[in-house]
């Protein structure tokens, strides 16, 4: 008897060491995209019933039965669900942190914050969908390009125009850090890269107007941008026709260090090769930036962002061919060059951030940065050119061939531009929240220095004669030469308060604040009151309503002081805009997925507007407040699985802004003779009545490796500067902006397949190639337009002509990208 129980015991005894060696232990922690720990996730292994829940902590412990491969699956309400493959030997442990991200396309709010977040004027944008879609500027840029009530006519350059405002009027900001770029841009082929690069973004969030007291002073948008806090080692890398860019971030063992690091390279060359004007174009564009976080302690941190970017843009042109005019009139413009243009872009930016939480729901920041930007724009370009009437006669031998000549010049152009320009600002921010209240505020000072060189002139010879025409001197056509060198600076204060309020009916979010900011360059000092109350009916159905508004100043930054003759306006004052906006969104379930539509309109009154002109992306200012308009219109977003798993988006908007600027003119036929009168109110450089996008994804049924990214994009025409330099009147109007870029793509490895030891592809985490082709149509669409100046004796030929400057054509890319 006792011997069986001795044996017995002594067969569970040894069954029980065999089965704990026959497996491993995976452990770690799972944390969201802001590394705050993620309580209550799922850790299990795929196709067993084995599984743990994480700690508050976020920590966990996960038995592996080892030799083989699992799929380890990590999930929690709220955020995209992760997967991964892990392999233990017997009595192996190893340790594997985890990022959630938050789950956007549940469209669902699972906290306090989320829901007040969706209360509020902000999206927020799902940054997977970053990898895939096809752009040729930066692709944080493209994806806001493509929000309702966003709107660009150029694809070569990431600026974007937001509900009637320019593109000097919206804020970006990246980890609570104001960003700015180059001032004296005035062609996207100089653009260059944008700041934020969207390998290392975490999170997005973008309102296009009625956004918190807490974002600056700026008339139109807002873009906030979080960068990742990594919790292992990863990386990055890509390369196409267009350039390259890698990364790489990771932590060390205690996870109290923390880096990010990005390169990227760029250069047009190959789209800026289809323009009508032919030569050589040498754009060289480059950036690095970096992000290091240290915890000092458990409730204190340190962080350093750090960006050096380069753009460097030569060009030589050589000849330009373009038919532009009428059917009853057809023209052609040939432009023979000399010379070249040389231009540089050195940026620099600095920011040290100190965070500190000394209880819960309690964090007080304080931020230093510095920004420097050394710009040079020099050329020296002579154009001989033709202007010939063509042959529309459809069954002439010289059909399409030039039958006369009716105007023939030289046009010079000289540049020698230099700006240095200097931002130095330091802040606070805090907040607070406690259960439904969420309080916040601010202080701030900024300093600003410009050192700003100008001397550009223009001279054309038309048949012999120099226009404008004078028998005494010689008078060049455009002259501009300055020195100006100013520094001011501004302090600005904020307090918001944010809370939600549950009855039995409803739900109410209330938000609000305001900003206050003096401005020292003439002593101005503005108040900004801005508030959002949304509702959340207890409905069936879950939808949500909100009204928004406030006062938003702009103080005029360096280019909106410089009049058109170069000077300093010193009496300028900030452009003030009144936004009121009602709207709200459904959440709905549709094929059982979920679908998202949201609508909002708005009214923005404008007043001590600066009117300005814009050609190709240089926004050239009156550098006065003598305007007053509005800006009125409706957005709608309709996005969801169209096709499950895959997001898409559909937006259509419907805008009219309009101003009168004081003393503007236009000439008017009376009958006998033209006169001049007010001209009234007019449509601001940015009306655009209609626009609609979308944005659509699809694989294949059975073999969901292989997807499509389309993007497509309508416009109606925007308002075309007038030629005449001292007039913002017009009539005139662009083309409609027509663009669908379309993108193939195939996962070679995903993140859960496990490849041979043999293979040497086996250490990255996943690998695709994607086939872009960009204006996929190949439509014309126009930039600008060149107006040239002419002497003819042909009786009813103008006297000046304006020839379409054309975008882009078709053009293919391929790019391979990977991840470790």
């Amino acid at each position: 008897m006792y011997l069986r129980l001795l044996l017995f015991s002594l067969i569970l005894i040894v069954t029980t060491v065999v089965n704990g060696q026959d497996k491993g232990v995976l452990k770690g922690s799972v944390r969201d995209s802001l590394g705050d720990p993620v309580e209550f996730a799922s850790v299990s292994l795929q196709g067993l019933q084995v599984g743990t829940m994480t700690e508050p902590d976020g920590s966990y412990t996960l038995e592996v039965p080892s030799g083989r491969s699992y799929t380890v699956i990590i999930s929690c309400v709220g955020y995209r669900t992760k997967q991964f493959a892990v392999r233990l030997s017997a009595g192996e442990s190893r340790q594997q942190d985890i990022a959630l991200l938050r789950d956007i396309r549940a469209l669902r709010e699972v906290s306090v914050s989320a829901r007040q977040e969706r209360g509020s004027t902000f999206q927020r944008i799902d940054v997977e969908d970053l990898n895939y879609m096809p752009t040729t500027t930066g692709r944080v840029e493209t994806i806001i390009k493509s929000q309702a009530g966003v709107s660009s006519n150029n694809e070569l350059s990431s600026q974007y125009s937001v509900r009637g405002g320019n593109f000097d009027e919206n804020l970006v900001y990246v980890n609570d850090v104001e960003i700015y770029r180059p001032f004296l841009v005035r062609s996207a082929q100089q653009e260059g890269l944008s700041f934020v690069n969207s390998d290392l973004v975490s999170s997005i969030k973008f309102s296009a107007g009625g956004y918190d007291a807490r974002y600056g002073d700026k008339m139109s948008s807002a873009l906030d941008i979080t960068y990742k806090r990594p919790s292992e080692f990863a990386g990055s890398a890509s390369i196409s026709l267009l350039g390259a860019s890698a990364h790489v971030e990771g932590a060390s063992k205690t996870k109290r260090f923390t880096y990010l690091a990005g390169y990227r390279y760029k250069t047009t060359q190959y789209l800026l090769n289809t323009l009508e004007t032919s030569g050589d174009y040498k754009p060289q564009f480059s950036d690095f930036q970096t992000l290091f976080t240290y915890q000092l302690s458990r409730l204190l941190e340190l962080s350093f962002l750090g960006n050096y970017s380069s753009s460097k843009y030569q060009f030589i042109p050589q000849t330009r061919n373009t038919e532009f005019g009428t059917k009853d009139l057809p023209l052609n413009l040939r432009i023979y060059y000399d010379g070249q243009e040389m231009d540089q872009f050195d940026t620099y930016l600095g920011a040290l951030s100190l965070n500190w939480k000394p209880v819960k729901g309690l964090s007080l920041k304080l931020i230093g940065s510095a920004f420097r930007t050394s710009e040079e724009e020099t050329f020296d370009i002579m154009g001989q050119y033709w202007i010939n009437e063509l042959d529309n006669t459809i069954d002439s031998e010289s059909y399409g061939d030039s039958i006369l000549n009716i105007g023939v010049g030289t046009l010079l152009t000289h540049a020698r531009n230099y700006l240095d320009a200097y931002v130095i600002s330091a802040s606070h921010l805090g907040a607070y929240r406690s259960g439904n209240r969420h309080i916040q505020w601010g202080l701030s000072y900024q300093y600003q220095e410009f050192f700003d060189r100008i001397s550009e002139w223009e001279i054309i010879d038309s048949a012999g004669y120099v226009i404008p025409y004078n028998v005494e001197v010689l008078e060049l056509t455009k002259t501009l030469i300055s020195n100006n060198h100013i520094s001011y600076d501004q302090f600005s204060a904020f307090i918001q308060n944010t809370r939600e309020i549950n009855t039995q009916k409803a739900d109410y979010f209330i938000s609000a604040g305001i900003r206050t900011l003096l401005w020292n360059f003439n002593q101005t000092t503005m108040l900004s009151p801005r508030a959002t109350i949304s509702t959340q009916p207890n409905w069936k159905r879950d939808m949500m309503f909100h009204i928004s508004g406030g006062y938003y100043y702009q103080p005029p930054f360096y280019k909106e002081m410089r009049m058109p003759d170069g000077e300093i306006n010193y009496d300028i004052e900030p452009q003030r805009s009144i936004h009121l906006l009602i709207g709200g969104d459904y959440i709905f379930s549709l094929w059982d997925r979920p679908f998202k539509l949201t609508g909002e309109a708005y009214y923005k009154w404008l007043s001590n507007l600066i009117p300005y002109k814009i050609e190709n992306v240089r926004v050239s200012y009156a550098g006065e407040n003598i305007s007053k308009g509005f800006a009125r219109g409706i957005d709608f977003k309709l996005n969801g699985e169209f096709v499950q798993g895959a997001e898409s988006w559909l937006t259509l908007s419907f805008l009219q802004t309009r101003e009168d600027v004081e003393g503007d003119y236009i000439q008017v036929w009376d009958g006998t003779e033209f006169v001049t009168e007010e001209a009234g109110e007019f449509p601001r450089p940015t009306d655009q009545l209609f626009t609609v996008g979308l944005y659509f994804q699809d694989y294949f049924p059975n073999n969901p490796g292989y997807k499509v990214h389309l993007n497509a994009f309508y416009g109606t025409g925007i308002p075309l500067s007038s030629p005449v330099e001292d007039q913002y009147y017009t009539q005139l109007r662009m083309r409609p902006y027509r663009r669908v870029d379309i993108g193939f793509s195939k996962v070679i490895k995903r993140e859960t397949d496990i490849w041979g030891e043999r293979n040497p592809l086996r250490f990255f985490e996943s690998i695709w190639i994607s086939v872009e082709i960009f204006n996929l149509l190949d439509i014309k669409n126009e930039a600008s337009y060149l107006w040239i100046r002419t002497i003819s004796d042909q009786e009813g030929v103008p006297g000046m002509f304006g020839i379409p400057n054309y975008l882009t054509g078709r053009r293919f890319n391929v790019k391979i990208s990977i991840s470790f």
